[in-house]
C-alpha cells in the first residue's frame, strides 16, 4: 500500500466525479445535487511510475506491481455538518485512519452546477470544511478525555500523561487551531496523536478543480489557493476533473499522453496527486525486482533498511541479515542483477544504511 486518503469537499465541487476519474471507476455517483454521494466509496489505483516497465523489461518479470493509494469518498459536507447538517458529518469515521485529507475545492463558474454558499470562493469554502472538520474533532477529543479522565486519577503514568496530551489538543481546536498545529514533543506523544485519530492531524492536500481552459495554467482562484497552502506549509495541484475523466477512458499510454499534449498537459491530474502526496507524507519508493515480478514498495525517507524489509513481511526485520541494494540507473545500465555485481555497483548494506528512492533491493533474513 501505498498510502490511502480521504476526499473532502462541499457538495457539487468534483469530489466524486474527480474520485470515479481516478479510480477509473462509476462507483460514486456524480450529479448536480447536494449530497449525490450517500455512502462512503472507496477505491484503489496503481501508482503510476515508468521506472517499473524498465525494471521489469531488464529483469524479464512476468508480473509487474505498483504499489497503491487508495481514495476514500465520503458525501460533500456543509456548513453546519457537525451539528448534523447535511449528510457528509455520518461518515467521517471513515477517514480518520487515512493518512492525509484531499480537500477538493471548487475553482471554476457554472451556471448550470449549483454552488451551496451561492458563489464561487475556495477560500471560503476550505475554512468551512476545516472549521466542520475542527468541531467534529473537539466533539471526539471531549468524549475521549470524558472517559479516560477518571482512569488519569488511578496514578498511571502513561495514562496520565495521554490525558494531558489530549487537553492540549482540544486547547487547540477550541482556540480554531486544527490538531496538527500540536506538535508532539515525543514518541509518546507521537502514539497517542495516533490513537486520537482526529481528521485535522492528517496533512492536507488541496486539489483545485478547474474548467479545461484553466487545466495548464490555472486561474486566479487557483493562486489564492496555492497562496494558502504555502502559508499552511502544504501543497496545492490544479486540476480538471472533467478532463481526468476522459482520460479514464482511454485504452493505451500512448492515447493518454496523446490526449494530455493536446490541451497541453504535461501529466494526468492522478500523477499530480500522487507526486504532491509522497511529497506531503515524506513518502519514497523502493523497488525488488526478478524473473517472477517486478514491485514497487512504500516507504517514509529516511527509512532505514530493516525498516524498509518490514513493508514486505514483518520476519523480513525481524530476521534482517543485510541488503543486497542497486541503485535504479545502475540496475538499468549495466543490464540487471548479474551485470550490477560483475562491474561492483551490487552494495552489502547492513541494519544502518538508509533507503535511497528507486533502490533496488534483495534482503536476506534468517527467522
Amino acid at each position: 500500500m501505498g498510502f490511502n486518503c480521504g476526499i473532502v469537499g462541499l457538495p457539487n465541487v468534483g469530489k466524486s466525479t474527480l474520485f470515479n476519474a481516478l479510480t477509473a471507476t462509476q462507483a460514486a455517483q456524480a450529479a448536480n445535487f447536494p449530497f449525490c454521494t450517500i455512502e462512503p466509496n472507496v477505491g484503489r489505483v496503481a501508482v503510476p511510475d515508468i521506472r517499473m516497465d524498465q525494471l521489469a523489461k531488464v529483469a524479464g518479470s512476468a508480473n509487474i506491481i505498483p504499489t497503491q493509494l487508495e481514495f476514500v469518498d465520503i458525501a460533500g459536507l456543509v456548513k453546519g455538518a457537525s451539528r448534523g447538517e447535511g449528510l457528509g458529518n455520518q461518515f467521517l469515521a471513515n477517514i480518520r485512519e487515512t493518512d492525509a485529507v484531499v480537500h477538493v475545492l471548487r475553482c471554476f463558474e457554472d451556471e448550470d452546477i449549483h454552488h451551496v454558499e451561492g458563489s464561487v470562493d475556495p477560500i471560503r469554502d476550505a475554512e468551512t470544511i476545516e472549521t466542520e472538520l475542527m468541531l467534529a474533532d473537539l466533539e471526539s477529543i471531549t468524549r475521549q478525555i470524558d472517559n479516560i479522565a477518571r482512569k488519569a486519577k488511578s496514578g498511571d503514568k502513561d495514562i496520565k500523561g495521554q490525558h494531558e496530551f489530549m487537553l492540549q489538543v482540544k486547547a487547540a481546536l477550541e482556540e480554531g487551531k486544527p490538531a496538527r498545529t500540536v506538535v508532539p514533543a515525543n514518541e509518546d506523544e507521537t502514539r497517542w496523536m495516533k490513537t486520537i485519530q482526529m481528521i485535522t492531524a492528517r496533512p492536507v492536500l488541496y486539489v483545485c478543480n478547474v474548467n479545461e481552459e484553466d487545466a495548464a495554467t490555472g486561474n486566479e482562484w487557483t493562486q489564492k489557493v496555492e497562496a494558502l497552502a504555502a502559508a499552511q506549509g502544504t501543497q496545492a495541484v490544479t486540476i480538471c476533473a472533467a478532463i481526468e475523466s476522459e482520460i479514464a477512458q482511454l485504452d493505451s499510454a500512448e492515447e493518454k499522453a496523446e490526449f494530455l499534449e493536446t490541451l497541453g498537459l504535461e501529466e494526468a491530474g492522478l500523477d499530480k496527486i500522487v507526486r504532491a502526496g509522497y511529497a506531503l507524507l515524506n513518502l519514497q519508493t523502493y523497488f525488488t525486482a526478478g524473473p517472477k515480478e517486478t514491485r514497487a514498495w512504500t516507504v517514509r525517507i529516511g527509512a532505514k533498511a530493516p525498516e524498509a524489509a518490514g513493508c514486505i513481511h514483518s520476519d523480513f526485520e525481524k530476521g534482517f541479515i543485510k541488503a543486497e541494494v542497486i541503485a535504479f540507473s545502475d540496475y538499468i545500465t549495466c543490464g540487471g542483477e548479474v551485470g550490477a555485481k560483475d562491474k561492483g555497483k551490487m552494495r552489502q548494506e547492513g541494519k544502518e544504511y538508509v533507503v535511497h528512492d528507486g533502490d533496488v533491493i534483495l534482503f536476506r533474513f534468517n527467522v
